[in-house]
């Protein structure tokens, strides 16, 4: 795969990598943040070097399918970051993978998603992000993929798609409900929102009825109370978003208590 100047590749760890360049061991940290660190500044170093071929062995050992999956598209975000947004680029990164399981999972999690948010997105990159209220509370979802974290549910708007129906169809896709009074609430638009990549997000409020469940990508799900905000651990600025949305509707309240 070609991405830019780049040549992106991915192999068995005992034949084809004995004369890749640099030669990166894997990452030993399981968490997200420790892998990512890992290859943004192992691409760093190695470009700093003025090396053009950079190896990374990898494996899936000791992974749970979602941990390997999640190593794989990490690597994804930080290889295609360095292209896009790094002052260089190296000409080649090859993953060395260690067995037939890692070279599956980064064949189809890492390349395949790499190949996906090139050809089949733009950037930056277009989201939408849903509040949606329920008798229960604020639904929320747990991400089974990086970055990790709960989140509002949402996604990337499709070609050919409004935001509105988007927001519909992530609601449904991520939560199972059908929402209503879908209003729009504010755009976030801060490069360093995301940690992938650049990406643009309108949030909408929506209200619905029934219980949410977990469908899709999402890992778990949840309703959530006003002071269980700030309890928990959220992805992307989603903490901030709701954090925004209160305050709103605090103020909201004060003025139609006034007029």
């Amino acid at each position: 795969m070609k991405i830019g100047k780049t040549e992106i590749t991915i192999v068995r760890q005992d034949i084809g990598c004995a004369h890749a360049g640099r030669k990166i061991k894997a990452a030993a940290a399981v968490d997200e943040n420790s892998i990512r660190q890992y290859y943004r500044r192992a691409l760093a170093a190695a470009l700093r070097g003025s090396q053009r071929s950079i190896a990374f062995e990898a494996s899936a050992k000791g992974l749970s399918e979602t941990e390997a999956r999640g190593a794989a598209k990490i690597f994804a975000q930080e290889v295609f970051r360095q292209i896009h947004e790094g002052k260089k680029s190296p000409a080649k990164v090859i993953i060395c993978a260690q067995d037939k399981r890692t070279y599956e999972v980064f064949r189809n999690y890492g390349l395949g998603y790499i190949d996906y948010i090139e050809n089949k997105l733009a950037s930056p990159f277009l989201c939408v992000d849903v509040i949606i209220r329920t008798a229960a509370g604020i639904v929320v979802i747990k991400r089974s993929n990086p970055p990790f974290g709960w989140a509002l549910p949402g996604g990337f708007v499709d070609y050919g798609e409004s935001l509105e129906q988007a927001a519909a169809r992530e609601a449904r896709e991520e939560t199972g409900l059908y929402i209503k009074e879908v209003k729009q609430f504010h755009t976030y638009s801060e490069p360093g929102r995301d940690p992938r990549f650049h990406a643009v997000s309108t949030v909408f409020t929506a209200r619905a009825k029934g219980t949410p469940r977990a469908v899709s990508d999402a890992a778990g799900i949840r309703c959530i109370k006003p002071d269980e905000i700030k309890q928990l651990g959220f992805a992307f600025d989603h903490k901030k978003i709701l954090l925004h949305y209160l305050s709103s509707m605090k103020i909201r309240n004060v003025n139609s208590k006034k007029s």
